[in-house]
């Protein structure tokens, strides 16, 4: 008998139906994936199971260890030993790391909170995960994997038998996400099941001992890993063969769209250094320019100045449309001049979530649809339209707002905006981070028809197998400096790290 089970499960949300007789099963001490492309339905089935959409609200039923239940609320899940480790985390910054492990279940006497119990409990939650964090310590001095870590001791001390993860290692280090899986091994072993979600199919490879993939909110699939390769994963996910994950676009560069001339920003809280410095580079027409670099190397920073968004003094020569000229001194003159950003965090600097698709898409070119100050919505509509169209944006209606929308969908919104100002050079800052598979695939196939429409693009990339497959050249930043410029054929991933990680000299 399976330790929990969902049987067609169908939840419908106005217009849609989210979910249609999904059926899922967990054994005890398994690690089981759950696998879909954005929209699929996953976000919406670990939610019935951890009660935010209550018994009631939702067709089909749960069984944990054979029995019907009924949750609704969050709490109420917890109390059976189901635990939910979201993306974002469920900590308070300004708390200590005791105070977290136990808030709201803090042991009181006679009204006062018993500090020394809190103590004695909240370390041996640290010791069950061996994380070495001193209790009064707040959170907001840990990294990201150490936080994630305390999330998960705080389930265990509630006592958890089912950990459901979503997306864990999304914000994590190479290291803090080999630490991670491999504590989720360790818990196979003492007999925890997890119900373990990710966009990265190599992780999922490394801990799942069986996969489910779910598409267009229906339970497509369910088999052991031994039979599901990569490859038979993604197929299922997209409802088709995907056989090159990285189409380098098949263009011959033109002329040099835009020149970066001994380009340096300075940080704005330490005068006097440089987190980009002399940095030159070309873009031409119909290639795309990979910016690659580990965490921190001034990536961000390079795009984002170069837009006219610098945090600090930005100094150096930019040439576009023939014209020699300083740094932009506002994201306005970049878009002048036929430069567009598509950053890296859609939700803080993309998108404003809580207005319609159609809004989104306008606001970077509303002065091409006025006539007399006023705007033409016809032809807004129009536009919008045809633009939802050719980038398949998935969305109810234009009127639909955008945090509704699936993390692809809202970043096909985003990369909408961009194309609807025309730009000539287009700057990709992380433009498939958090997004899956089938997305990622259009995605590239859009990088490929902009750069035979002679577009320049600029990616900037975390993921290296995905930059050295699309770039027909790339730079390497460290430590806001260039320290290698690789052709396509000569760029491999032993060159890249090597420059990425070499020894900057003052």
């Amino acid at each position: 008998m399976p330790l929990l089970e969902l049987k067609n499960i169908t939840k419908d949300f106005p217009g849609v139906r989210a979910l249609d007789g999904v059926s899922f099963d967990l054994e005890k001490g398994e690690i089981h994936a759950l696998c879909g492309e954005n929209g699929a339905g996953k976000s919406t089935l670990i939610k019935i199971l951890c009660g935010y959409h209550p018994t009631g609200s939702y067709g089909g039923e749960i069984l944990l260890n054979g029995q019907p239940v009924r949750f609704k609320s969050l709490k109420d899940s917890e109390e059976k030993g189901i635990a939910l480790i979201a993306q974002e985390l469920a900590l308070v910054p300004e708390l200590s790391v005791a105070e977290n492990l136990l808030l709201g279940r803090w042991p009181k006497k006679g009204g006062f909170i018993q500090w020394e119990e809190v103590h004695r409990e909240a370390q041996r939650a640290l010791d069950m995960v061996g994380l070495p964090a001193g209790l009064d310590t707040p959170i907001k001095e840990l990294g990201i994997g150490q936080q994630q870590m305390i999330e998960i001791a705080k389930a265990l001390s509630k006592k958890a038998e089912i950990l459901v993860l979503d997306e864990p290692t999304a914000a994590l280090t190479e290291a803090d996400t080999a630490r991670l899986l491999g504590f989720l091994r360790n818990l196979r072993k003492q007999g925890v099941s997890s119900i373990y979600i990710s966009h990265r199919l190599e992780e999922v490879g490394q801990v799942a001992d069986r996969v489910t993939v779910l598409r267009d909110g229906q339970s497509i699939i369910t088999a052991p890993l031994s039979q599901m390769s990569q490859d038979k994963i993604i197929s299922h996910m997209v409802g088709r063969e995907v056989k090159n994950l990285y189409p380098r676009p098949q263009t011959t560069a033109g002329e040099t769209l835009l020149a970066v001339k001994d380009f340096s920003v300075e940080d704005p809280a330490n005068p006097g250094r440089y987190v980009v410095e002399n940095v030159s580079f070309e873009v031409r027409a119909g290639e795309v320019l990979g910016v690659a670099g580990l965490m921190g190397a001034g990536r961000t920073a390079l795009l984002s100045s170069l837009f006219g968004a610098a945090r600090g003094k930005a100094k150096g020569t930019i040439v576009t449309q023939g014209q020699s000229r300083p740094p932009f001194a506002s994201p306005e003159q970049a878009i002048r001049a036929g430069v567009a950003l598509v950053s890296e965090d859609r939700k803080r600097y993309g998108l404003v979530l809580e207005s319609p698709v159609e809004e989104n898409l306008v606001l970077a070119f509303m002065s091409r649809l006025a006539k007399h100050g006023f705007l033409d919505h016809a032809a807004v509509e129009k536009e919008c339209a045809e633009q939802v169209s050719a980038m398949r944006i998935k969305t109810p209606s234009l009127s639909s707002w955008v945090n509704k929308l699936s993390g692809g969908n809202q970043q096909k919104v985003v990369l909408g905006k961009w194309l609807m100002t025309r730009p000539q050079v287009l700057f990709l800052d992380e433009p498939t981070r958090g997004i899956d598979v089938g997305a990622k695939a259009e995605i590239y196939e859009l990088m490929g028809k902009l750069a035979s429409q002679g577009i320049g693009i600029v990616l900037v990339s975390s993921d290296l197998p995905e930059i050295l497959g699309l770039s027909h050249r790339l730079l390497v930043l460290n430590q806001g400096r260039m320290t290698a410029r690789l052709e396509a054929m000569e760029a491999t991933p032993e060159k890249v790290l090597a420059a990425a990680a070499l020894k900057v000299s003052a």
